[in-house]
């Protein structure tokens, strides 16, 4: 397709560029003095979500290979694992009961030199290989298949009308050979569509696995999307507007991958046109990164937050600054940890920050203010796509949260 083509079948850039609700942002941006291709989900004219590709090509997280046991480490229950000659991967044991073996095997059990298909669950953060994973999952917008848990599992965020409908529908298509995860999304679909999308993931998967048998070592038997389509393929259909890039290239992959897998979200799909403002000027995206690189984040109450990644933690510090309000200690303490509660949760989800995250909000007395910022924090965090739990306060103050590690955080992202 041509640029004209494009141009002629779309809406014109002053609706891609217009603000309100949601939009998601496939560009290019200079980062680090490198032409990087970014992606980004933002919410209310505010970033939620960024990303950044690596600068030497495309994410490996959730293709499949046909892997090679290098060797075995019981002692601490893992296996490393080839999926191309000089790349090891992390594979533990006991999450892993039933792999598929390019040539069968008389028992499960793993030996140097076996080889099996294997998919990308972590990319490589810092200095740890990335992990794979026998359980194989394909994922739709509404549904995901697995093939290591042969059950049904239903998102938490469904509410038990849902579930109990979404249940009814899909229990009839387990079987031997997979499970299936019902995601918040099939909310809001028809049982003809969750059909439908069931229909395909099970054929990827006989596909992927009928393929790896007959293919060599390291052969990669099945890619993912790209990462910003895989990405839109997760997010609510009614959480954004608009998908706006303002590169050809992409504008044509995207318009693919929609007409294919998400049809009723390629009315959403515009092409930016314009130099003038640039997609970026319009929604501030250098500037958004540059500040998610940020040590200090300022609140408008005059505190602020100081985030400090370690190798084992985050740690984060909730400190009034310049707040001059004439409120009384305990309500101005209340007021600054309440609005830093809602702003560590945004920058937990846009910085992708995860594993272990400790805040260290501003003392308070009153047992009632410690019990409203625990129960307001639990709220925002419910609001994260990423699984994060608030675990406790301590004796001492502190605030314990988890978040799921998957991909590297933004700051790695933009350094690799």
């Amino acid at each position: 397709m041509e640029q004209t083509e494009i141009m002629a079948e779309h809406t014109s850039s002053s609706h891609a560029g217009q603000q309100g609700g949601g939009a998601f942002l496939v560009t290019t941006l200079t980062i680090r003095d490198r032409e990087r291709t970014v992606y980004a989900f933002y919410e209310n004219d505010h970033a939620a979500e960024l990303s950044c590709l690596p600068a030497g090509g495309e994410s490996i997280l959730g293709n499949i290979y046909v892997g090679k046991v290098k060797n075995i480490a019981a002692n601490i229950s893992a296996a490393f694992i080839e999926i191309a000659n000089g790349q090891l991967c992390y594979y533990a044991l006991n999450d892993n009961d039933a792999p598929i073996f390019t040539t069968p095997k008389k028992k499960n059990t793993l030996v140097a030199g076996d080889e099996l298909l294997v998919q990308v669950s972590r990319e490589a953060v810092k200095t740890k290989a990335p992990t794979v994973t026998a359980n194989l999952n394909f994922a739709g917008k509404y549904l995901v298949l697995t093939s290591g848990k042969h059950h049904l599992g239903l998102s938490s965020k469904l509410s038990p009308e849902d579930k109990q409908r979404l249940r009814t529908i899909a229990e009839p298509f387990l079987g031997k050979d997979f499970g299936i995860i019902v995601r918040t999304n099939a909310a809001e679909a028809s049982e003809d569509e969750l059909r439908a999308e069931l229909g395909e993931l099970t054929e990827a998967y006989r596909h992927t696995v009928e393929t790896g048998r007959n293919r060599a070592c390291f052969s990669l038997v099945y890619k993912e999307p790209s990462a910003y389509a895989a990405r839109l393929r997760g997010l609510r259909a009614d959480s954004f507007n608009k998908i706006v890039t303002d590169r050809a290239d992409i504008y044509r992959e995207l318009k693919a991958y929609l007409t294919d897998r998400q049809p009723a979200d390629l009315p959403k799909l515009y092409f930016y046109e314009e130099t003038a403002p640039s997609l970026d000027s319009v929604y501030g995206l250098s500037k958004a990164f540059e500040e998610a690189g940020k040590e200090r984040v300022w609140l408008k109450s005059g505190g602020y937050l100081v985030i400090q990644p370690t190798e084992a933690l985050t740690v984060v510090d909730i400190n009034t600054g310049k707040y001059t309000g004439k409120k009384k200690k305990d309500d101005t303490f209340l007021k600054i940890n309440l609005e830093a509660a809602r702003e560590l949760a945004r920058q937990l989800r846009l910085r992708n920050l995860s594993g272990i995250i400790v805040a260290d909000f501003i003392d308070m007395d009153r047992e009632e203010d410690k019990q409203t910022l625990m129960a307001v924090l639990a709220s925002e965090l419910k609001k994260d796509p990423v699984r994060t739990s608030l675990v406790d306060m301590t004796p001492l103050g502190l605030v314990e949260i988890t978040r799921k590690k998957v991909q590297k955080t933004l700051a790695e992202q933009v350094n690799s």
